[in-house]
This record gives C-alpha cells, sequence and structure tokens, in this order.
C-alpha cells in the first residue's frame, strides 16, 4: 500500500532537474556579490576550528588533559 505524501513534500518531488537549475540560477543572481566573502569566512572559520582542535589535545608525553587527574575522585 503506498501512502500519499503530505502536500508539502508532495509538491517537491515534481521538482526535476531543469527546475532545480533555475531556481540555483536564480540564487546566484540573488546573491552572488555576497558568495565570495560568505566562502571566505567560512574558510576562516573552519581553520580557526582546526586550530582550535589541535590546541586542546593533550600532549603525546603522558600528560594528563586539562580537566585535571584522572586517579583522583572529584572534589
Amino acid at each position: 500500500m503506498i501512502l500519499p505524501l503530505p502536500l508539502p513534500l508532495a509538491l517537491f518531488s515534481q521538482i526535476g532537474l531543469p527546475e532545480i537549475l533555475i531556481i540555483l540560477f536564480v540564487v546566484l543572481l540573488l546573491f552572488g556579490g555576497r558568495l565570495p566573502n560568505l566562502a571566505r569566512s567560512l574558510g576562516q572559520s573552519l581553520v580557526q576550528f582546526k586550530k582550535g582542535l589541535r590546541d586542546d589535545e593533550p600532549s603525546a608525553k603522558g600528560s594528563p588533559p586539562r580537566g585535571g587527574d584522572s586517579d583522583g575522585p572529584a572534589r
């Protein structure tokens, strides 16, 4: 038995490749000037995130993580 899709989802099932390309073209026309700035800020955010992950890793010399020592009860 095939259940009918709710109305909002049924509308999207009728969209094909030509319609998607037209929508992408319109979006590019509307927001094309902002895309380089958006991509640049996204790249900078990703670099800072990775740098933060590297800074938070404990060193390989066997020192405990910054959270404190792990062999004692929490006080």
